[in-house]
């Protein structure tokens, strides 16, 4: 038995890869695969922290406002936020105006933007090994492994905010440190 979905173009989906349209698309296209780039990461990690406690659908129709509002996610264009920037994106509708989250992804920018070997080389100093298979139901995805227990104490080290170990391996799934689409789904790797 499997938790695959068959989708109206025939494709055999992850169940939530399966429930809207604009979580198909980014199932499809963005999430497990491999991605690398300091400014690209920082705005995953500043997402996840956002979707603390949300839907991440909410995050991702909520996207492109965001990436308005925090200069593309570039690290370095976010570090330089100040107080001003903080009143303005607490009064922008189109993004999460929640003032703990704002003022962490700003903080985040700043220690982003100082590591001496980037965001990149540290975010995926953890990542695990590839496993041998994907996992085959989703009661067999776990919320946390200690790789991403390890990332979230290293990030909170560091000084990130918002980086427990959920969102560790939310991020993880997201940027393809880890491939959680289930055996059988169209996205999965063959073997």
């Amino acid at each position: 038995m499997s938790d695959l979905v068959i989708g109206a173009d025939g494709l055999a989906r992850c169940p939530w890869g399966a429930s809207t349209p604009d979580y198909a698309v980014y199932h499809d296209t963005e999430w497990g695969r491999p991605l690398r780039g300091d400014d690209a990461l920082f705005e995953r990690v500043a997402l996840e922290a956002f979707q603390s406690g949300l839907s991440w659908l909410t995050i991702l129709r909520k996207r492109p406002a965001f990436r308005a509002a925090f200069a593309g996610f570039r690290i370095a264009a976010v570090a330089d936020y100040g107080p001003d920037d903080v009143a303005r994106l607490l009064a922008d509708p189109g993004i999460v105006r929640n003032r703990a989250k704002i003022e962490a992804t700003i903080a985040n920018a700043r220690v982003a933007r100082d590591l001496p070997d980037g965001l990149t080389a540290l975010l995926w100093a953890y990542a695990p090994a590839r496993r041998a298979a994907c996992p085959a139901r989703l009661a067999d995805v776990p919320a946390t492994t200690p790789e991403s227990a390890a990332l979230a104490r290293e990030l909170k080290r560091r000084g990130f905010r918002f980086v427990g170990p959920t969102t560790a391996y939310a991020l993880m799934q997201a940027t393809g440190m880890v491939d959680d689409h289930l055996t059988g789904c169209h996205v999965a790797p063959a073997g």
